[in-house]
């Protein structure tokens, strides 16, 4: 049989001469994201390669956050020639569903509009292409290896091993502004909401349940400042607090799913069907739900989606950088059983 692949795309195609047929091989999203990974390398000198590539077992492969730093691990975009850039935003879109993708380069482009709210007068440096780019190990579609893409308000996380996305947490999408408020001259629009889903959907849920329900799912008057332990390696283990999905009617339950639905289409769709399965799988009946503060917008608000496999934390009480209120989005989902395909201890 004679083989012909067409390079980096999620599949080969076999032929054979005798007869003419043609078959379509799915390959496993791992082994693509190790063809574009290894493109992305083929583009970087040797000083970037020193920055950009790392032992799969640094100690900062697990050492994350989505707050505006100095400093972070890898190469970022703005030091990359216009080839690299494209050579890594391919790497990114390979790991991630058109939404997700779409999503994380809208986070990206809300630097800009930042900067110019903020007069360029932040003590920090609002940059589009100050997003850094880290693999470690060796990208192959049999061995393990691993790779972080990150800057202020985006925290992407992957282990892919033997083929497969093994690991995809901690996932971390923000907005600031969550609703873009004011005219300005970047091209974002007013009106603009990155992560509209995540906080509509959670507001329909909310404000669709009794008086009874309520006084369950609603856990605190105020919302918490910030979801809990961001940055840390693995995700707090506290048991689920909130009503869980078997106490939910139909409509409130099937609003549920959509919700965590959400996050899980940021995702390729490899990921995506595998997380789905687990869920299932460990029952969706167990998944809770919580809310913390008020529950319209414009004012400090919190919610919390737990179930076996996972917990998804949203919060938006921070005023976006021209002063309206509650316009600060920090939106998380993290694995329950381990993150940075590390089991908890």
């Amino acid at each position: 049989m004679k083989r012909a692949s067409t390079a980096l795309v999620a599949g080969l195609l076999l032929a054979t001469a005798a007869t003419g047929w043609t078959y379509y091989i799915e390959a496993r999203q791992g082994a693509v994201l190790a063809e574009y990974a290894d493109a992305f390398i083929g583009t970087l000198d040797a000083d970037q390669k020193k920055i950009a590539l790392l032992d799969y077992e640094a100690p900062n492969r697990v050492d994350w956050h989505f707050i505006p730093k100095e400093e972070r691990k890898g190469v970022q975009l703005r030091d990359m020639s216009d080839p690299q850039r494209e050579a890594a935003h391919k790497l990114l879109r390979s790991a991630l569903s058109q939404i997700g993708y779409d999503k994380a380069v809208q986070i990206m482009e809300l630097e800009a509009l930042l900067n110019e709210l903020e007069g360029g007068e932040s003590r920090f440096l609002r940059d589009p292409l100050r997003y850094y780019f880290t693999i470690f190990g060796v990208p192959s579609a049999d061995d393990r290896w691993g790779l972080s893409v990150e800057g202020h308000h985006l925290s992407l996380n992957f282990v892919m091993d033997g083929g497969e996305i093994v690991s995809s947490t901690p996932q971390v999408y923000c907005a600031n502004p969550a609703t873009v408020k004011n005219e300005n001259e970047t091209g974002i629009e007013v009106g603009t909401r990155v992560l509209a889903d995540e906080e509509q959907l959670a507001f329909d849920l909310v404000n669709m349940l009794s008086g009874e329900q309520q006084k369950t799912v609603i856990i605190d008057d105020t919302a918490p400042a910030e979801v809990r332990e961001p940055g840390s390696p693995q995700p707090p283990q506290t048991p689920p607090v909130g009503l869980p999905a078997s106490e939910l009617t139909k409509p409130q339950r099937e609003l549920l799913q959509q919700l965590v639905d959400v996050y899980i289409e940021a995702m390729h769709k490899e990921v995506a069907d595998v997380r789905s399965a687990e869920i299932a799988e460990a029952g969706f009946d167990d998944v809770h739900f919580a809310w913390a503060g008020a529950t319209e917008p414009g004012v400090g608000h919190y919610y919390r989606v737990q179930g076996p496999t996972f917990v998804i934390e949203f919060v938006n009480t921070q005023p976006d950088a021209a002063g309206n209120p509650a316009n600060h989005i920090h939106a998380v989902w993290r694995d329950m059983r381990g993150d940075f395909g590390l089991p908890v201890e």
